[in-house]
């Protein structure tokens, strides 16, 4: 008996995170900077819809031929299509994942069995198989070859028709040193401190440039509130800054330059997604300027 071929099925989304591992229960790929697309073929008749629903046919005729070529039946792709470099015009369509082959809804096999199935396929021109990166640190050689980043999967996962905790996006990031200009006060269960207010200098201003608070081990969080608490002044000593902190906010004479790892500056001058990588004990703060 068949399962009813669906008309749409949502898919899964990785969560974005900070952390950089590996092991064996992982398999890393490439993130993609392109266009996601899912793939339905039923015989001969292919409908290939964005992330939120929107036929592309017309976009990606080449794709659409492709999959009509499939030697099955019907089957469901999850993939992403993107520009083809050096080749105007040309696009390929790269697929990592199989939803539903030959009347079987295939979502609820771990990730590793998903993948020997899709390994079975003839994957011809335009389309593209996604295999899993080799390298000991993958998001390594994403910054170094200029990727986006990558997406680490668990092999045993499931596909899950939301944002997963099982797949997860370690985006390539931008360092910078940053001057500490104070810090909050630890909430819940943490100790020391909860975040760092950060900023640079510009001519003879201070520069507010946001919170960090990840990045920490406990040793450092009381190493950290122990050096700032002899620096500890009654007023901010940002004079230009935008949103800082209201409440249990410290203030510090700006004398300890940390270097932070973040994805991008935001619009409003802001570090997105920053987490703490070390202290820097071989830098003036008066030497610390906006990196560009």
């Amino acid at each position: 008996m068949t399962n009813s071929f669906p008309e749409w099925l949502e898919p899964m989304a990785a969560t974005l995170t900070q952390e950089r591992f590996t092991g064996p229960e992982w398999i890393f790929e490439r993130k993609l900077d392109g266009i996601r697309l899912v793939a339905f073929k039923q015989a001969q008749h292919v409908r290939l819809l964005s992330r939120n629903r929107l036929p592309q046919n017309g976009a990606y005729p080449a794709v659409v031929e492709a999959i009509a070529r499939l030697p099955v039946h019907d089957v469901i792709l999850d993939g992403e299509a993107t520009g083809v470099w050096g080749k105007p015009g040309k696009v390929a369509y790269h697929v990592f994942d199989v939803l539903w082959l030959d009347g079987r809804d295939v979502t609820s096999l771990p990730l590793d069995e998903r993948r020997a199935l899709l390994d079975t396929l003839p994957l011809r021109s335009p389309l593209e198989r996604v295999v899993a990166l080799t390298d000991p640190k993958p998001w390594e050689r994403a910054c170094q070859d200029g990727w986006e980043g990558v997406i680490a999967k668990r092999r045993d996962s499931r596909y899950e028709h939301r944002r997963s905790p099982h797949w997860l996006k370690m985006k390539c990031e931008a360092t910078q040193e940053l001057v500490v200009g104070g810090f909050t006060d630890p909430q819940g269960g943490r100790v020391g401190l909860g975040a760092l207010l950060v900023g640079y200098f510009a001519q003879d201003d201070f520069v507010f440039a946001g919170k960090v608070g990840t990045g920490f081990d406990t040793k450092l969080l009381l190493d950290l509130r122990a050096r700032l608490d002899k620096l500890e002044i009654a007023k901010s000593p940002f004079t230009r800054a935008i949103g800082l902190p209201r409440v249990r906010a410290h203030w510090v004479r700006p004398g300890i330059v940390v270097q932070v790892a973040f994805i991008e500056w935001t619009v409003n001058g802001k570090l997105r997604h920053p987490r703490l990588l070390g202290i820097r004990t071989d830098k003036s703060p008066r030497d610390v300027v906006r990196e560009t």
